[in-house]
């Protein structure tokens, strides 16, 4: 039975012609144009594969001695409880500042608050901060009025509040220095509006500062209280717990320098003075102030023991907005400081190598680049030019490593390792664009500040509220709603991964649409938005 053409007969000859013509174009400009490139491309992206590989081999070799072999921080510094004194009372104890900047927390502020007034310390010897930021003024009465309720109850406690928002959380921390009563003070602890110390948590790090002249920085590590409320979550506990775990200790141990992580850490108050004070000149003010202390010579102690519980950035658009700051900040710094870094007296040369190459080359710029170009354009464009081959080692290999040693952060987690990778390829095409953003100060988002979304418990509250309520209450159209969850750029990289995956498996040899379809898949899952909490419309 002879087949029916469903289609006119000129409109097929046009589109044949159409197809003829692009595949003349395509192959004219492949030899002189786009093999080479592609070649470049490759070039650079094997080069940033070792890099990597050779840091990430470097670190683990590290964190295993240190795990087995490694000398504690209480025997590398001295440390002594500090005691009840008779004679003395409470001045045995250093004067703590405990600063809490926050810009309209409504749903966590009272957590930290929470928290801060409950630290174990002499109510004598101790003032928190609070430095809001809020532009809502029903939001500032209720963080006023907390602030009073502590302070009835004996609390020191200070609410402060400024004019304008210059600087964002610098310009904050930094006002918030000037007070007179803040020069009594010794020490300050910053916790973010989602932070809550334990109560020993003082005990646990002041006497390093008392005993050891030298440490300028006591940072803790957080811990996440929403890990397991979704796939998303637990991605990212994967993520920071290796940053923790090794970058952070492997710092600590090795160099006595890492990059402050904005909060649930204690600065010597002469440490951010000598260094310069707080800057708003990036997005990373915490990551600045620690690179200066460091040029000045001061150690930082890295306390994987002393933990903070604080909460995960849940939907997809907070995550992307942390996630842009967090990469587009660090290569920011690296270009702006390169060279007060290379001609600094104070410091090694080892200790200028390690902060230039592996804290920021490496891992602040490199690390996020040869992710995306390597894994989601070149390895997917060679599918269509077979003529530029992928060595095994940096398609399988290399990949397979790091990510084994990735594991070494969250053991729990390990059989979630397949999708970590997929997520974290997904999320490398905004740090990528975010670090050249940084790098070439392009754009106007080089300096863009949008507070990380906490939600506390309002994702049940909403919850419970919708179902309550009859549908029709739900005054946005649906396409509305869908409308606010696209991110384009997701959707057409994926787009452009499942064309190459249909390709490779019709026409390819090296079976990469394995790879491809599964992240084609993951691209179009997170561009339309169905991933991490989704708050119900009110």
């Amino acid at each position: 039975m002879a087949s029916v053409n469903l289609l006119p007969e000129t409109f097929q000859a046009t589109r044949d012609d159409i197809l003829i013509q692009l595949k003349m174009v395509f192959e004219a400009l492949k030899w002189p144009l786009i093999i080479p490139i592609l070649k470049i491309m490759l070039f650079f992206c094997l080069i940033m594969s070792v890099m990597l590989f050779v840091e990430r081999v470097y670190m683990g070799i590290v964190i295993s001695y240190i795990t087995l072999f490694g000398r504690k921080p209480e025997v590398r510094y001295k440390f002594e409880p500090i005691k009840d004194d008779e004679e003395l009372g409470n001045s045995n104890y250093p004067m703590v500042l405990v600063q809490i900047p926050m810009y309209n927390e409504k749903e966590v502020y009272q957590l930290s608050i929470r928290a801060a007034c409950g630290l174990s310390w002499p109510s004598d010897r101790i003032i928190i901060q609070v430095l809001d930021d809020s532009t809502d003024p029903a939001i500032m009465d209720l963080v006023q009025l907390e602030c009073q309720r502590w302070a009835s109850k004996g609390i020191n406690i200070k609410y402060e509040i400024r004019e304008n928002r210059v600087g964002y959380k610098a310009g904050a921390l930094k006002e918030g220095m000037k007070h007179s009563y803040v020069k009594q003070c010794d020490y300050v602890a910053i916790m973010d509006a989602d932070f809550q110390p334990q109560p020993d948590y003082l005990h646990k790090t002041i006497p390093y500062f008392v005993h050891n002249p030298q440490i300028g920085l006591v940072q803790g590590r957080w811990r996440f209280v929403n890990a397991d409320e979704c796939l998303m979550t637990r991605m990212q506990e994967m993520s920071l717990d290796y940053h923790f775990k090794v970058e952070q200790e492997v710092g600590s141990s090795t160099y006595a320098f890492f990059g402050f992580n904005g909060t649930a850490g204690i600065w010597r108050i002469a440490a951010i003075n000598e260094a310069g004070g707080w800057k708003d000149r990036t997005t990373v003010e915490d990551m600045d102030l620690a690179v200066r202390a460091s040029l000045k010579g001061w150690k930082f102690l890295y306390l994987g023991n002393v933990q903070v519980k604080s909460e995960l950035p849940s939907t997809f658009k907070a995550f992307r907005f942390q996630q842009h700051r967090w990469s587009c900040g660090p290569a920011n710094l690296f270009r702006k400081m390169t060279m007060e870094i290379v001609r600094n007296k104070k410091v090694t040369l080892w200790k200028k190598v390690y902060t230039l190459y592996s804290f920021f080359l490496v891992r602040k710029v490199v690390a996020h680049i040869v992710t995306f170009i390597l894994y989601c354009l070149v390895i997917p464009a060679t599918v269509f030019i077979p003529e530029v081959e992928i060595p095994k080692w940096a398609a399988i290999y290399i990949p397979c490593v790091i990510t084994i040693l990735n594991a070494f952060g969250t053991p729990r987690s390990v059989h979630l390792l397949v999708f970590w990778i997929l997520f974290e390829n997904v999320m490398s095409m905004n740090r990528t664009k975010a670090t050249f953003i940084g790098l070439f100060e392009t754009g106007g988002r080089v300096n863009e500040w949008v507070v990380t979304e906490k939600l506390g418990d309002v994702n049940k509250t909403k919850t419970a509220a919708v179902n309550a309520k009859p549908a029709a209450v739900n005054k946005k159209p649906r396409f509305a709603r869908i409308g606010e969850r696209l991110f384009m750029l997701e959707l057409c990289v994926g787009m452009y991964l499942f064309i190459c995956a249909c390709y490779d498996l019709a026409y390819g040899k090296n079976h990469f649409f394995i790879y491809l379809y599964a992240q084609a898949v993951t691209f179009f899952i997170m561009g339309f938005g169905y991933v991490g909490t989704i708050i119900p419309s009110s």
